[in-house]
């Protein structure tokens, strides 16, 4: 397989509000994902529009911990899988037609304690938690579109 596959797609319009599983929705640069309160937060620096999580990384965190929660707790807003996320900032990946740019990991918070004990520790290693990417390009994505690495980062020559 050229790419990975985009599993599932939840926002949330407010922080700590309740999570909303969609099918399909439209990305912006200005606003992130349509429906989702961070991606419209610090227009034109926000580095944390979008967040990404591997169907892998969260079923071995559920392993660690002894759960069988739902991928939405993490509280990400794309779940892929047969894809391995960057770990390196300023890679472009293409999902569907947007394209995002790796800015971050997307660190655990304590909030992952309320969810269940151990989830934080259990997502700290490797990037298990996510990256997190800044729109680059807009439009619709869908679950069932294929994630794949459009860009690398340029190397830096010394």
């Amino acid at each position: 397989m050229a790419g990975g596959v985009l599993r599932g797609i939840a926002r949330h319009a407010f922080s700590r509000g309740p999570i909303e599983l969609v099918q399909t929705v439209r990305i912006t640069v200005e606003t992130g994902i349509d429906g989702d309160f961070r991606g419209a937060l610090k227009p034109g620096r926000n580095k944390r529009q979008v967040s990404l999580m591997e169907v892998g990384d969260w079923a071995q965190a559920m392993t660690l911990i002894g759960h069988d929660l739902p991928w939405w707790e993490r509280r990400a807003n794309l779940l892929v899988e047969n894809f391995d996320l960057p770990q390196t900032l300023g890679v472009r990946v293409r999902v569907g037609e947007v394209l995002l740019e790796i800015t971050k990991e997307c660190d655990p918070c304590s909030r992952m304690e309320t969810i269940a004990e151990g989830l934080r520790a259990a997502l700290t290693p490797d990037w298990r938690g996510g990256a997190l990417a800044q729109v680059i390009e807009g439009g619709r994505i869908s679950v069932g579109d294929t994630i794949r690495i459009e860009t690398k980062p340029p190397v830096c020559a010394e």
